[in-house]
């Protein structure tokens, strides 16, 4: 059994900190929350959000009305893209500055709120830039209040203190994770992501399965990120299918939130290795692939790698998209469950489909280990994450 893996004589951190409104038409509570602000001295704040998806969705209505009947002032930066850099963090934080800004309204999937979280650090320490953060020249110990409005269910950021973003120069994509950037509040109303692509669909949710698998099998995983792996584990093989099949399922759309909303707590709690550590190089050379497909890809091979290492885990929460699963398995085996399973959510890619080549595995390694806190996931990996495995990861994946 799973327990096994768990040494009890370590002290390990259970963290729960966001408040979320969670459920179909949770988005009313902006009203709520506007007038919270408010009686906090808020009085001007800037939104973060892509081109479309925040108006597309219906979310600016509720958000737009909550701000002008609390007389809360608003510049809006709309130009946050999927992977979101450096250089769009610290324009929004300029624009926040100037406008006076004091705290942050994020309204998309990952992206803008990650990249909220930036400019809220930024907020509070103006003579920084976004490549401070993500290069790790200073610790932030305070950060202006953000509110996330989540239009995805994937990411798992609105519960918790990461967050991602591009340098776009160094092809780095680091990731952060700090107490001060706890989101205040966190909206998760599954009408608003009705409209998701079938291709968003898929990925975010993929998303939200990794990061489960990575904190269930972490060095300093716990039973509680284990048992909310396999909880995450089955509702995204329940409902992910329904979803596909019926877009405007909100039901599917209620319970793929809450899987990927408990995900980011439990990633909060087990943090993340290989699979985050090696996809964020692929995304940093190739800033238009979708951060859950790279990490589709390179799931397979991952679970392959540290089966040996956590099959008794493993294969608990695995089994809900691999019932065949189990200990007596071998490690090539487990990989081939894995990827059936991908296949029959249609996610079959493999990463020369993406346009990789053997030729970018030297590359893409070297990126694993230059890139600011990777090297600090693969170092609470379950096995040797020397770059060896991490080249025998990318190859497979191919």
């Amino acid at each position: 059994m799973w327990e096994k893996d768990i040494d009890i004589n370590e002290i390990k951190e259970i963290r729960t900190r966001t408040l979320v409104y969670f459920g179909v038409g949770a988005i009313e509570k902006i009203e709520d929350i506007a007038q919270d602000l408010t009686q906090k001295g808020i009085k001007k704040l800037i939104v973060m959000s892509g081109r479309n998806a925040y108006k597309a969705t219906g979310a600016w209505d509720y958000v737009e009305k909550a701000l002008k009947n609390n007389k809360i002032e608003y510049i809006n930066y709309d130009k946050v893209t999927p992977n979101p850099t450096n250089q769009a963090i610290d324009e929004a934080a300029k624009m926040a500055r100037e406008f006076g800004a004091q705290a942050v309204i994020a309204i998309g999937g990952g992206s803008p709120t990650d990249a909220g979280k930036s400019v809220t650090i930024l907020l509070k320490y103006p003579d920084k830039t976004a490549n401070d953060i993500y290069e790790f020249k200073f610790a932030p110990e305070s950060a202006a209040p953000i509110v996330a409005i989540n239009l995805t269910h994937g990411t798992g950021t609105e519960t918790n203190r990461f967050a991602v973003a591009t340098i776009v120069e160094k092809d780095y994509k680091p990731a952060i994770a700090y107490d001060c950037i706890y989101p205040m509040y966190a909206i998760d109303d599954p009408k608003l992501m009705t409209k998701l692509s079938d291709k968003q669909t898929k990925y975010v949710s993929i998303d939200a399965l990794n990061h489960v698998v990575e904190a269930a099998t972490s060095k300093v995983a716990s039973p509680y990120t284990i048992c909310l792996a396999h909880e995450v584990i089955s509702t995204v093989a329940k409902y992910l299918p329904k979803a596909i099949a019926n877009p405007d399922d909100v039901e599917a759309r209620y319970y793929l939130a809450y899987a990927a909303m408990m995900g980011g707590v439990c990633f909060d709690n087990g943090l993340l290795h290989y699979t985050h550590a090696l996809e964020h190089p692929l995304s940093a050379m190739k800033h238009e692939l979708s951060h859950g497909l790279g990490l589709a890809i390179l799931l397979p091979a991952v679970v392959e790698n540290m089966w040996e290492a956590k099959k008794e885990t493993l294969s608990y929460i695995l089994k809900p998209i691999a019932p065949e699963i189990s200990p007596s398995n071998s490690a090539r085996e487990v990989n081939e469950l894995v990827y059936e399973w991908l296949k029959s959510v249609g996610v079959p890619s493999k990463l020369k489909d993406e346009g990789f080549k053997e030729s970018d595995i030297d590359r893409l390694v070297e990126l694993t280990y230059t890139t600011p806190s990777l090297e600090g996931l693969l170092q609470i990996a379950p096995t040797k994450a020397d770059k060896e495995a991490v080249r025998e990861i990318y190859t497979k994946s191919l």
